[in-house]
């Protein structure tokens, strides 16, 4: 079953995320109360499975949720499989869309400096807010196939 391991926040930005019990996901802003919401950006909310968390786990770093910045922490979901478009359904409320797959790390990247390296260039996704709601760990996610169809041909 895919599913939501934690979800995370921070005040500033450059820095890991803490995991908190829920948060609250703005239509077409992002994470509430978090410093990379952004009404302007297509990187309003990021996504990581523990499946990559557990590849730097496996080369000796003791790493939690929120380590590498991301909002939410999947289980069960290849995430850099799916194209850019796909709506992923969150719970029973959020819908989220993937706008883009990997960034460019930046220069005094935290988990870059401790660890020697950082997944979330190569395997972080970042989705834009369709449907705002809560999000809280336990929570389902379902791909939309459909929409990504539909969003990858425009």
């Amino acid at each position: 079953m895919t599913t939501v391991i934690a979800v995370c926040t921070s005040e500033k930005k450059g820095t890991t995320k803490k995991p908190v019990p829920e948060i609250s996901l703005k239509e077409g802003f992002g994470v509430v109360g978090d410093a990379h919401a952004d009404c302007a950006t297509h990187r309003q909310v990021s996504l990581l499975a523990e499946e990559s968390i557990d590849k730097m786990r496996a080369k000796g770093f003791e790493l939690k949720s929120g380590d590498f910045a991301e909002n939410i922490t999947t289980r069960g979901i290849e995430l850099t499989s799916l194209p850019i478009g796909t709506q992923l359904q969150v719970g029973k409320e959020v819908i989220l869309e993937m706008t883009q797959i990997g960034k460019e790390c930046h220069a005094g990247c935290a988990i870059r400096n401790l660890v020697g390296d950082c997944i979330m260039p190569r395997e972080g996704v970042f989705t834009r807010v369709i449907k705002g709601g809560r999000v809280k760990a336990g929570d389902t996610i379902t791909v939309n196939k459909g929409k990504a169809e539909k969003t990858a041909g425009k």
